[in-house]
């Protein structure tokens, strides 16, 4: 099995973006976007999360399977994040009603 290697510049590149986007994680913690907050938020750590599991954990180089099980594991949190959201976002919606008598 061959070792891919990768240069020294790209980690380098790759934490430079990283240290961009937690400046831009940061600078939008500081804006009122109203809903969006919590989207940006997620949307920019979820970028970062891709790059470092694409190249500090060096899945870019990997197998199929190793691929496969990365975006499994990826689409399960997604599976969990919705669920919780879905129960987190309907609680104000339950009706209590005071017995009559």
């Amino acid at each position: 099995m061959s070792e891919h290697i990768t240069p020294v510049r790209t980690y380098v590149i790759i934490f430079l973006a990283l240290m961009v986007l937690t400046a831009v994680t940061v600078a939008v913690a500081f804006m009122h976007l109203g809903p969006f907050n919590d989207i940006v938020a997620m949307g920019i750590a979820i970028t970062k999360a891709s790059l470092v599991i694409l190249y500090f954990m060096h899945v870019r180089q990997s197998s199929r399977l190793t691929k496969v099980v990365v975006v499994a594991g990826f689409l399960w949190l997604l599976f969990l994040f919705g669920f919780t959201m879905s129960d987190y976002l309907t609680r104000g919606m339950i009706m209590l009603q005071s017995p009559v008598g």
